[in-house]
């Protein structure tokens, strides 16, 4: 079956004036027009195209890459927009829709959203829709306290951010646990801190516990040695200091030190430690 919005290998089977039909184990076909076919070729070679619709509603195909598929959140930009909604750049020649009812909030022209991609029941057309939470559930969780995670980032709060969780489910990371700059749609990876009784799941950007030792003892070393083996920072500073320095909080820093220390990696004066 070829699969729209969906990456395909596909067989060649003949060349045509339009461009090449490409088939599946199924019998089916399907064209990739002309501006997309490579510059050398053989019949019965399989290649890998991105399947869609074209602007006249066409099954198509295309060795472009799209910037995100079916069944899909991703950060997009809105190339215009018209009576009947916006249209985003997705890397390729046909732009991704979002009807004014799938629009959270009424897009603008150059922003950026995060959004959903889909497959239309009604229609069979690929679309997109800002209304991310009703694509996301928690009521059967595919997660486990301190599993790590893929993250996105999907929205900022007074609590803190929130995640979008492999791709599935939503969580949260507290801003006293934020260490340095997030931005929205921003891809990057993450621990489950705690599921709560309503499914909620509380994040972390850093390791949890004991896990969390070795890594910033690492970045601890790390920042001595582009330092010139010190650091004005010790058990005692401030926590904001610390923050400011390492990106790291201070419990996970007098960890991370304490760790050295033993291993005898450092020295720890009044003013600060250094490489030992």
């Amino acid at each position: 079956m070829i699969h729209l919005g969906q990456l395909n290998i596909l067989e060649i089977l003949r060349e045509t004036p339009p461009g090449l039909f490409l088939g599946d184990e199924e019998g089916n076909e399907i064209l990739l027009p002309n501006k997309y076919v490579p510059k050398s070729f053989e019949i019965g070679e399989k290649l890998t195209v991105f399947a869609y619709l074209d602007s006249h509603e066409r099954p198509v195909t295309t060795t472009l890459k799209p910037y995100t598929k079916v069944n899909e959140f991703a950060l997009l930009r809105v190339t215009a927009v018209s009576d009947y909604g916006a249209f985003l750049d997705w890397g390729l020649e046909k732009d991704l829709f979002v009807p004014f009812k799938e629009q959270a909030r009424e897009m603008q022209e150059g922003k950026w959203y995060v959004v959903y991609c889909y497959l239309d029941a009604e229609t069979n057309r690929l679309v997109a829709s800002s209304k991310t939470n009703k694509f996301l559930s928690n009521e059967e969780l595919t997660v486990e306290k301190f599993d790590e995670v893929e993250l996105m980032v999907s929205r900022f709060t007074e609590l803190g951010v929130e995640m979008i969780v492999n791709q599935k489910h939503k969580g949260l990371v507290y801003n006293d646990e934020i260490f340095r700059e997030l931005k929205l749609g921003e891809k990057l990876k993450g621990i489950v801190k705690k599921i709560r009784e309503d499914h909620k799941i509380d994040l972390s950007l850093q390791q949890i516990g004991y896990k969390n030792i070795e890594p910033s003892a690492q970045k601890v070393l790390d920042a001595l040695q582009r330092n010139g083996g010190h650091l004005p920072l010790h058990d005692k500073s401030d926590p904001e200091d610390v923050k400011r320095h390492l990106q790291m909080s201070k419990k996970s820093f007098k960890k991370a030190i304490g760790s050295l220390y033993k291993n005898k990696q450092i020295i720890i004066n009044s003013d600060g430690i250094e490489l030992k």
